[in-house]
């Protein structure tokens, strides 16, 4: 399964829109693109292999495989990219302006249900990020 993350950049952070094949699942908040550096950049645009991961501070989530120079990079639940977020990727049902968004939790589980469907079925998940092209239309 191949999903795809569109994002637009701006100066305090990053919006996107989530794909599977032709069809919208959620909005996505990051921080700005700031050349990778940890802990205060999205990270590069590329294609990851998605995991279920496990943790007490965010239960069943996400994780992208792979991340050059990076690592628990992963996709939870958060609704402003700058006080929450490390380099994760957030989906938000909503977005309210740039790097906020609104029911993060309803977008997770849209994103679990479809990604962890494709994983118990023992298919391979991947995300590819790229730059949203403003000609394109889903």
């Amino acid at each position: 399964m191949e999903l795809v993350l569109a994002r637009t950049y701006f100066p305090e952070a990053t919006n996107g829109q989530l794909y599977e094949e032709s069809r919208m699942i959620s909005n996505t908040i990051e921080l700005p693109w700031l050349a990778n550096k940890r802990r205060i950049s999205c990270i590069p645009e590329g294609r990851y292999q998605l995991v279920k991961r496990y943790s007490r501070r965010f239960k069943w989530h996400i994780e992208l495989l792979n991340v050059p120079n990076r690592d628990l990079i992963l996709m939870h639940a958060a609704n402003d990219a700058r006080k929450e977020l490390l380099g994760c990727i957030a989906p938000v049902t909503k977005l309210t302006g740039i790097g906020k968004g609104s029911l993060s939790r309803a977008a997770l589980e849209r994103i679990k249900s479809i990604v962890y469907k494709a994983l118990d079925a023992k298919e391979e998940v991947f995300l590819t990020i790229k730059k949203a092209d403003p000609y394109e239309h889903h």
